[in-house]
Order: structure tokens, then C-alpha cells, then sequence
């Protein structure tokens, strides 16, 4: 079975990794090439060394200032040559990028299969995320199999009408990604993360990036974070700051003079995982940490109004705090101050997956091909 697999930025790529590695583990079933299209060039990359990762092709898309049309059209035309060149039995897309609804509507002209790995997660919002959530939702009309995380997402198909035939629940491949990236042993290569005490400081871990953050919620968010620094002495921060130039400018201005708030350069993969192993909390907009972090005991607070992955928050693991400042220092605070509801947030099960989806997907792509 010839199988295309399609992805573009970073988080796909961790995601598909595993999915990769469980194909040409069976090379007596599957044949398999990788299509990149480079939506994300740098943080990309640094993932496909980490997992050893060599693309069949490389679209090399990314391009300064792009818009979402730019890199949809782009994506589109790039991708009907491969797949009608390699002329696959079915393309594996992930997730909710722009890479994946263009990768999907190419398999589609081409009248290919298309397999939708972490399909069904919905915020019911078609403007937030944004343009994530109808990325997810349109990727679902095109595809033929869909491999969804968890009972609730494949819930959120057959509410759609998708046959119970096509869904099949497989857990999250990111779960498979970081079980075999973290190690107590780790040492960190960046000369900040190198220097940090886990014993005598509480480590927060804050990410946003998402596009319904920039500006003014994006503000109260640093806001919040400032306060934070000046009523725990014995509090750290920890930001990757994304490459995006806007995110650069409004944290650099926000945080400058603040010993204690670290802008740092995005890690590579599993510098980033073992970060996230050893910090006390996370604050984060990202999708993907909201699954990852609890896996590793962690209590996230989620800087966003609304989550496609409600199965953190109903689990216990995740709070949704939105951008409002008072509320994201109140329940940081809280969590700072009281060690039962720490515990609570960092013992609660994880809804997300047990390491083993990637497998999952294999088999019941052999098994749908022998119907």
C-alpha cells in the first residue's frame, strides 16, 4: 500500500513522526513517502533532525509576510504534481493547519483517499481558533478515514454524519512523540535552560503565539505575567517566543528589565519536552500542549476563550483562564499557593492517550485496504 503523509509545521511534524516510523515499520505492507511543504522552514527542520526525519519532497513554501491565500495556493499547486507523479492509495493529513486543508483538497482533485489523523476536535467557533478550527472541519468533508483521538471527538463526527464505518478512535499521536523524548537525564543545550534551578524556583512555562491573541489579549496575557514575577519572588519564567516579528516586538516590550522572565529562542523538540517534564506549570494558547503536558503531570492553564480539546478541562488537567488578566494571576496564584488543587490538576488521568496511536493507525490502514 503506497501512502502519502503531508505536513508543514512544527506540531504536524512531531505528530507524524511516530505515524512515519509505525509505516516503515512494516515495509512488507507499506510503502511510504513524506511530502513537507514547509509552512514553518526553521522549527520544522529542527524536528525532522530529531526524529530522523529525511522529507521525499520539500515544497519550501515558507515565504516572509505570507498570507493564509498565499500559502493555501501554494500548497495546492505544489502538491498536484507529487501526488499525481507518486499517485499514493491515500494521503496522510494531521491536525488543523493551512498545510493540512490545502493537502487534503490536492488528494482530493486527484481523487485520492484521504486519512485524517486527530480528526473530530472542535470548538464549534469557526473564528477561533482561527483559521485552525475550519481548517479541521472542511479537512473532515474531504476525508475518508478519520483517526480520532478520543470518544469525544469522534462524537463530534457522527453529530456531522460521518458513518461510524469511517471513525475510528486511535488516541493522540503526540503522546507516542513524547514518551520516547523525555529522559531524567536530559541536559539542556541552551545556555538559560542549563543555568535553571528546578529545587529552589518554580518554573512557569508560557507559550502564545495564536492569531486571535495578537494585540490587546496578547497584552493582557503579559500583563498577567508580570504580576505574577513581583508577588512570588521564587518565580521563573520561561518564554520561547515565536519567530512571528510581532510576537518579538510586544514581548521584548513587555518584559524588558525583568530578571526573572526568560525570552529564549524556540527549542528544538526534545529540548523543549524535557523542559516542559521539569517546569511546575504551563500557561499556554498552543493546542498540542494542552495534550502533551499532562502526560507529564503538569497543570495547564489554557490562555484562550475557547479549547477544541474540552477533554483536558472535563478530565481536570487543563483550566480554560481566557486573556483576562486578574483571572489568568487568580488561578496561577491559586495554584502557587494552595497543594491540593496543584495536586489535583497534576494527579488528574490523562484523557489523551496511552503512546500507542501511531500502531493503531498502521493496522487499520492495512485492515481498511483488505476490505
Amino acid at each position: 500500500m503506497k501512502v502519502m503523509v503531508v505536513f508543514g509545521t512544527r506540531p504536524e511534524a512531531i505528530k507524524m513522526a511516530p505515524v512515519v516510523k509505525a509505516l516503515r515499520a512494516r515495509p512488507e505492507r507499506f510503502t511510504v513517502r513524506v511530502a513537507v511543504t514547509g509552512q514553518h522552514r526553521e522549527m520544522l527542520d529542527q524536528v525532522l533532525d530529531f526524529f530522523q526525519l529525511t522529507p521525499d519532497y520539500d515544497l519550501g513554501i515558507m515565504r516572509h509576510g505570507q498570507s493564509l491565500s498565499d500559502i493555501t495556493c501554494r500548497v495546492l499547486k505544489g502538491l498536484e504534481g507529487i501526488i499525481g507523479e507518486e499517485k499514493p492509495e491515500i494521503v496522510l493529513v494531521h491536525g488543523d493547519t493551512t498545510t493540512t486543508f490545502a493537502g487534503s483538497l490536492a488528494a482530493f482533485y486527484q481523487r485520492v483517499s484521504v486519512g485524517h489523523v486527530e480528526a473530530g476536535l472542535r470548538s464549534h467557533d469557526p473564528y477561533n481558533p482561527f483559521p485552525e478550527e475550519m481548517n479541521r472541519r472542511l479537512t473532515g468533508a474531504l476525508a475518508a478515514l478519520h483517526f480520532a483521538p478520543t470518544d469525544r471527538a469522534a462524537e463530534n463526527l457522527r453529530r456531522e454524519g460521518v458513518p461510524d464505518s469511517r471513525i475510528f478512535v486511535t488516541g493522540n499521536t503526540v503522546i507516542d512523540a513524547l514518551l520516547g523524548a523525555v529522559s531524567e537525564d536530559y541536559v539542556f543545550q541552551d545556555p538559560v535552560l542549563k543555568d535553571l534551578n528546578f529545587q529552589d524556583e518554580r518554573v512557569i512555562l508560557l507559550t502564545t503565539h495564536r492569531r486571535e491573541n495578537w494585540g490587546q489579549p496578547m497584552e493582557r496575557i503579559f500583563s498577567a505575567v508580570r504580576q505574577l514575577v513581583a508577588s512570588f519572588p521564587d518565580v521563573r519564567v520561561i518564554f520561547p517566543v515565536h519567530k512571528n516579528p510581532r510576537i518579538r516586538e510586544a514581548a521584548g516590550r513587555a518584559f524588558a528589565g525583568l530578571s526573572r522572565v526568560n525570552l529564549i529562542e524556540p527549542p528544538g523538540y526534545e529540548e523543549f519536552a524535557n523542559l516542559m517534564a521539569r517546569v511546575y506549570l504551563l500557561l499556554t494558547d498552543s493546542g498540542g500542549l494542552q495534550e502533551e503536558a499532562p502526560s507529564l503531570g503538569k497543570p495547564v492553564l489554557v490562555l484562550r476563550e475557547t479549547t477544541e480539546r474540552p477533554e483536558g478541562i472535563e478530565a481536570g488537567t487543563n483550566l480554560l483562564v481566557g486573556t483576562d488578566p486578574q483571572r489568568i494571576a487568580a488561578e496561577t496564584t491559586r495554584l502557587l499557593t494552595d497543594k491540593e488543587a496543584y495536586r489535583k490538576m497534576a494527579e488528574a488521568p490523562n484523557p489523551f492517550g496511552d503512546g500507542r496511536a501511531a500502531e493503531r493507525i498502521a493496522d487499520i490502514l492495512w485492515q481498511e485496504r483488505k476490505r
